[in-house]
């Protein structure tokens, strides 16, 4: 007797392609040593790096994977564009609903303090800079979209009717919307205010000081791993749009996935120093407690660099998508084969083993024991943000498919599992 052989049981296929991300690195390196070779380390010159990360990605995203064709758009490429006649009076609502929705961004970047001091100062400048720009072309591009789209009428249109007095037909819509563009105008600020930061550093560092120090080698590469994350997660921001097949398909509705993000990021963040949850005090740099062991060193820094390139990978894999707090397609690929939270294991692995929060320079072991129990709060609040995620996106049955596949397969999941004992 024949037994057939089993179907292979094949990972979900993933929303964003590996081209795409690889594209954007491409883009990134070449600015990158430009820079370093004229040594244009400014902030424009670091803006300049996110710009040429992400039209890379948006060529590939149209000429290669074709992704304006995608379903998900929404749009109907198959039918001709309806007359303009048809679709004015949406458009207008539309616009005027979008316009409102960037005033009350505009009132919440005045209001907040935050906003107009430190590093913020250059994300405030590049957005007033942008805005006009920004009102203008939305113009034509919205009366264009609707022509194509299969349901012109979006959270934006909802709110256009709500503010003309048509009421709002509805509000789960309208709900979305307010959360979406919340997302977008709290993240692109802080993302843009540390942009120019890190560029600077990996521009400005001179290759014999690097090559004469594993200890300053691996930190300009470590530095290198965070520019491409940044650069990555600003596009990603920006580049919320339908033709692109990256706009926000919802945003987390449930108040504890905000309230375990936003205290992760200023002003509101909880591990910052003399925060509640700062695990720094009385703590020293990996390499001061390895000082005496160069060998151990080396590797050590090779671990962190490694760690920091996962952390970095897990945003190259979003391509044009990446964004806290919302679903923009479901990613099976790279290290989400691996782990369906690899951004969150590798940086609180690199917290563990570059802060080394048991070993206190006061000697004091009240310290060292506070500092430990801090660490483990903060990975704590990294476990609880997953959570969260996973109840938002498992109104999804792709991302319940891929979280199915991943607890069969995936390598990690499936080691906690041997050693925890349990059946998931």
């Amino acid at each position: 007797m024949i037994v057939a052989d089993a179907a292979p049981d094949v990972r979900p296929r993933s929303a964003v392609s590996t081209g795409v991300g690889l594209a954007g690195l491409a883009g990134l390196f070449g600015w990158i040593l430009i820079a370093r070779h004229y040594g244009m380390d400014g902030p424009l010159s670091a803006l300049t790096g996110v710009i040429c990360c992400g039209v890379p990605m948006v060529l590939w995203s149209l000429l290669v994977d074709k992704v304006h064709r995608n379903p998900s758009t929404g749009i109907d490429w198959s039918a001709p564009p309806r007359p303009i006649r048809e679709t004015i009076d949406i458009s207008l609502v539309k616009i005027a609903g979008l316009w409102a929705t960037w005033g009350a961004i505009a009132v919440f970047y005045c209001v907040g303090r935050w906003y107009w001091s430190g590093s913020y100062l250059f994300a405030m400048e590049v957005l007033v800079t942008l805005a006009p720009i920004l009102a203008v072309t939305s113009v034509p591009y919205v009366i264009w979209i609707d022509r194509r789209l299969a349901e012109p009428r979006d959270g934006a249109h909802a709110f256009g009717q709500f503010l003309i007095g048509h009421g709002v037909t509805d509000r789960t819509v309208l709900y979305d919307h307010f959360r979406a563009w919340a997302v977008k105008g709290f993240f692109s600020a802080f993302m843009i205010s540390i942009v120019p930061g890190a560029f600077g550093d990996l521009v400005r560092e001179p290759l014999a000081a690097m090559v004469a120090s594993p200890v300053m080698l691996a930190g300009w590469l470590i530095t290198a791993m965070f520019v491409v994350d940044i650069a990555f997660a600003t596009v990603g921001y920006v580049l919320t749009m339908k033709p692109l097949d990256s706009h926000i398909r919802s945003a987390n509705p449930y108040a504890a996935g905000w309230m375990a993000a936003l205290i992760c990021y200023p002003p509101f963040i909880m591990m910052g120093d003399g925060g509640p949850l700062d695990y720094h005090v009385g703590t020293a740099e990996w390499s001061d407690w390895l000082a005496a062991y160069p060998g151990v060193i080396a590797v050590y820094g090779a671990v962190l660099v490694g760690l920091t390139a996962i952390y970095a990978w897990a945003t190259v894999a979003f391509g044009l998508r990446f964004s806290n707090l919302t679903h923009r397609g479901v990613l099976t690929h790279g290290p989400y084969a691996w782990t369906k939270h690899p951004a969150y294991l590798a940086k609180n692995s690199f917290w563990w083993l570059s802060t080394l929060p048991f070993l206190a320079t006061t000697g004091s072991p009240i310290d060292a024991v506070r500092n430990t129990l801090l660490m483990a709060a903060v990975s704590g609040v990294y476990y609880w943000r997953a959570r969260t995620e996973e109840k938002h996106l498992g109104a999804d049955a792709a991302y319940r498919a891929y979280a199915e596949w991943m607890d069969r397969n995936a390598p990690i999941p499936r080691l906690i599992r041997g050693i925890t004992g349990r059946g998931r």
